[in-house]
């Protein structure tokens, strides 16, 4: 035991350059200028250079102070986090706008503090983005609203959303060990299965992290939980201590490992897959294969008239 909480030293294949570039730095700037947080920066993500640099960025809306507290997150975490900013919806949608980005994922805190857990704000925000920037693909990666339907349902009646994320981030022996008491496994499963039921037409996708114990057979049967949930899309990603007071990494899963769980998925029927040590929930390996799918739902949709 002691052994394991021993911080290990990165492996070659985790490392990565410092971002820079002048879209970077702009979008950098601009992101302070209008007090946008950002997944990327909050949650140490090693993909923001590449991510930023090719014009795409995931944004945290509702704030930057979580209700919850999940041993492996970054961001700040607070019982009462504040009022929400009844300005956000149109910041948001001006700053997204300015920024002439192409595709972008916009998350959010959890907010169980909220009655509503938030959803009529996120929805409102995604209004107003669709509003400014028609032609913007919006993937939405979003909490588990503690597993109401309803509210769930008010965040995609936006009409607004191309992708729904929802990341079951663990295999489920793990789940209480890595996730906040309130999050669940079958829980998880059940969002992203309402998601699809709800909204058959949304291209769904989930998450999960490697290197906190878990086995392979446990991954490839998350992965068929989520499949048979009605994921299309999975990614899977080494988890990396943000800090000394989160979970320890327990293994660093090799490029050749990541490289068989995508060629397992693939198999199973998943529309897409991204697998690797620095791939992410948002990771933009799987936008353009995103942007490709739902053009040609698009085409279909008017071939067939409007229906899907």
């Amino acid at each position: 035991m002691t052994e394991n909480l021993v911080k290990k030293p990165k492996p070659d294949w985790l490392k990565v350059r410092a971002p820079g570039g002048e879209n970077f730095l702009k979008i950098r700037e601009m992101m302070r200028e209008r007090k946008l947080a950002t997944v990327c920066e909050e949650a140490r993500c090693p993909n923001m250079g590449e991510c930023w640099g090719g014009g795409t960025a995931t944004i945290m809306v509702m704030g930057d102070t979580c209700t919850r507290g999940c041993r492996f997150c970054n961001v700040k975490t607070a019982k009462n986090p504040g009022a929400l900013d009844p300005h956000e919806p149109k910041n948001v949608a001006k700053s997204l706008q300015d920024m002439h980005l192409e595709y972008v994922v916009i998350t959010t805190v959890d907010r169980d503090d909220l009655e509503d857990q938030g959803a009529q704000h996120f929805a409102e925000i995604i209004r107003e983005v669709k509003l400014a920037h028609p032609k913007l693909r919006l993937e939405t990666l979003a909490g588990d609203f503690q597993g109401r339907r309803d509210l769930l349902k008010i965040l995609l009646d936006s009409d607004g959303i191309d992708v729904f994320a929802h990341n079951i981030e663990t295999v489920e022996r793990l789940t209480k060990t890595v996730r906040d008491g309130r999050a669940g496994y079958r829980q998880s499963l059940e969002v992203l299965k309402n998601a699809k039921e709800l909204h058959p037409g949304i291209v769904t996708k989930s998450s999960i992290m490697l290197g906190l114990g878990e086995t392979k057979e446990e991954v490839i049967e998350t992965m068929q939980d989520c499949l048979n949930a009605g994921v299309e899309i999975f990614t899977l990603g080494q988890y990396l201590q943000p800090t000394s007071w989160h979970l320890p990494v327990l293994e660093f899963v090799t490029p050749e490992a990541f490289r068989e769980y995508e060629k397992i998925g693939m198999a199973m029927g998943f529309r897409y897959v991204a697998s690797g040590p620095l791939v992410r929930s948002s990771y933009r390996a799987g936008e353009f294969f995103v942007k490709a799918f739902l053009e040609e739902r698009d085409a279909r949709k008017v071939l067939l008239g409007g229906n899907s």
